[in-house]
């Protein structure tokens, strides 16, 4: 169970996890390998389980090969082990073959390899578990924030200008994320059991390529949110609608190729398996580059947007006093963390194997309600959007108001099928009739 929702969780980071996250897929690799190598050693050692010593095993951690009685056999420490203990020497573990077979590892596996299987499954199960439960809250409620802004802004046609048709995209492109990580769980990991390990159909990988695209999608989107708001500070003149199709093309092409050429390599050089592990760094990098690469624009981006902010804050036109310059740059820093995605640069850079739980935690936990925080800053706290709405609910509350009180002023009218809109109409042309009327007759003329 552990090691499935390992795998699962592994699987929603775009920079992976390294094989630490695979450990279980790793392990039945090394079982199958290790009974070709057990069935090999019994053919040139005429072995079978009639024959006096002890047959060839494989002990769920590593293999033993076929031994005669009294024989030591010694295997070093799987290479497993250093990714969950890299700065660990990994020793060597015995076994001796008696006449009542196999003895005990000595040293146990914990002394010599730093791995202790009861505690590890333990451990690991129940941190996993929250995680990943952890990450499906975020998601579901970014998912919910985030189909609620897009109605808002796609329903007020007063907030349709470019910079809300960017945050727009943004907003699908959380949402893709989200639904793609739901669509991968449920596929490839609904069953608590390592299988998937050897599903190899066009289906799954047509998932995982889904998958990393609404990823790769998503981050570039953060990208064009900065880029954009950084030429909309340095340019005086800036042509939004013509530099609007780039950034379309930007956001949504860009990772479109990436995930074509990675899908392309790995069905030529790497298909093994749903393609939902990537044991081939050279070709990962063709989907991971790119994702740094933005990751590291975009932090430069934020940089100077905040050397700018700095520039105008302080200019005498300003006003104000140092504590409300100070106020106001931190607050329009802390807005544009999430827009930006700046708290991806932490482990951006890092070696993969390092600070793991923490790097899940930050990125997976945390990194789930980007979405939400994102729809809540930029929709629902917008000036803009709340002074939109204000007026849609007065304007109803108007049109509600004089449809009722016509409705008992003239039920003759009402009991006609005349709704309240045609009667508002009714009203206002009849008024506006009785105005034209009372106009004198050189006022027409002019």
């Amino acid at each position: 169970m552990a090691c499935v929702v390992q795998i699962s969780l592994a699987a929603v980071l775009l920079l992976p996890m390294a094989p630490a996250m695979h450990s279980d897929c790793i392990f039945k690799k090394e079982q199958a390998m290790c009974l070709e190598k057990i069935q090999r050693a019994n053919e040139l050692m005429d072995f079978n389980d009639s024959s006096p010593g002890c047959p060839g095993m494989w002990d769920n951690i590593t293999c033993w090969k076929p031994a005669h009685v009294g024989e030591m056999v010694l295997v070093s420490c799987p290479e497993l082990f250093r990714i969950f203990n890299p700065d660990r020497d990994m020793g060597v573990v015995s076994r001796n073959c008696t006449e009542d077979g196999w003895s005990e590892p000595f040293p146990h596996y914990f002394d010599a390899c730093g791995f202790d299987e009861y505690e590890s499954e333990t451990g690991d199960q129940d941190y996993y578990v929250s995680v990943k439960a952890l990450y499906t809250v975020g998601y579901s409620t970014s998912l919910v924030t985030l189909t609620t802004a897009m109605v808002i802004l796609c329903r007020f046609r007063k907030l349709h200008c470019t910079r809300n048709f960017i945050h727009m995209n943004l907003f699908v492109s959380f949402m893709l994320r989200a639904i793609s990580v739901f669509i991968k769980d449920w596929i490839l990991y609904a069953e608590q059991d390592s299988n998937h390990c050897f599903i190899s159909t066009v289906e799954c990988k047509a998932i995982m390529i889904f998958f990393h695209y609404c990823v790769v999608s998503n981050y570039f989107w953060l990208f064009i949110e900065g880029l954009y708001l950084f030429t909309l500070l340095v340019e005086t003149f800036f042509p939004e609608r013509r530099y609007f199709y780039w950034y379309t093309i930007i956001g949504w092409g860009t990772p479109t190729v990436c995930v074509t050429v990675w899908a392309t390599l790995r069905l030529y050089f790497d298909d093994i398996g749903c393609w939902d592990m990537n044991d081939s760094t050279a070709l990962w990098w063709v989907i991971k580059g790119p994702v740094v690469g933005s990751i590291m624009v975009n932090f430069v981006l934020f940089i100077g947007i905040i050397v700018i902010l700095v520039q105008k804050l302080q200019s005498p036109d300003m006003g104000g006093n140092e504590s409300s310059i100070y106020l106001r740059l931190a607050r329009s820093t802390l807005l544009l963390i999430p827009l930006f995605g700046i708290h991806y640069t932490v482990f951006a850079f890092s070696p993969e194997n390092v600070s793991k739980r923490e790097r899940l935690v930050f990125e997976l936990g945390l990194g789930s309600f980007q979405g939400f925080v994102v729809a809540v800053l930029y929709c629902f706290l917008n000036g803009e959007v709340q002074a939109e709405i204000k007026r849609k609910w007065r304007s109803w509350k108007v049109n509600r108001y004089f449809a009722v009180d016509f409705k008992h002023r003239h039920p003759s009218l009402a009991s006609s099928g005349v709704n309240g809109g045609t009667q508002l109409s009714i009203l206002s042309k009849s008024s506006s009739q009785i105005r034209m009327s009372g106009l004198p007759a050189d006022n027409l003329a002019t």
